[in-house]
C-alpha cells in the first residue's frame, strides 16, 4: 500500500523529476482514481504540485490532472488562487476546456471583487 496519494501517482505514472520507486505492487489506475476521489484537497494539491510543479510538465495524464483540480475545487469552492491555477491548467491542456477555464477565472475575479482581495 502506498502511504500518500503522491506516492501512488508516482508509482503509477512516473515522475519527471525523481525516479519511480520500486514498490512491488500491481498498479491499477482504477484503484488510484478511487483513492483520488476520496482524497482531501491538501493531498490532491500536494500530488499536483510535486508531480507537475510548472503545469506543463509531469507525467500525470491530462484526464487525471483535470479530475484532481475538479475534486480539489469541489472541496474548496471559494479558493481564488486554486480557481486560477485550475484555469491555467485547463488553458495549457485545452482548447476543449477554454470555456470552463474562462468561467473559473470570471468566478475568481468576482470573488476577488466581493472580498476586496
Amino acid at each position: 500500500m502506498h502511504s500518500t496519494l503522491t506516492e501512488h501517482a508516482r508509482c503509477l505514472y512516473g515522475d519527471e523529476y525523481r525516479p519511480t520507486p520500486e514498490c512491488g505492487l500491481d498498479h491499477d489506475e482504477h484503484h488510484f482514481v478511487e483513492e483520488l476521489t476520496f482524497a482531501d484537497a491538501d493531498a490532491i494539491l500536494t500530488m499536483l504540485r510535486e508531480l507537475c510543479p510548472h503545469l506543463v510538465d509531469g507525467h500525470l495524464p491530462v484526464r487525471i490532472r483535470n479530475l484532481a483540480y475538479r475534486l480539489a475545487l469541489l472541496q474548496r469552492p471559494d479558493d481564488m488562487p486554486l480557481m486560477r491555477e485550475a484555469a491555467e491548467n485547463l488553458w495549457v491542456h485545452g482548447p476543449d476546456w477554454d470555456d470552463i477555464a474562462a468561467d473559473l477565472t470570471r468566478r475568481a475575479d468576482a470573488l476577488d471583487r466581493r472580498t476586496g482581495q
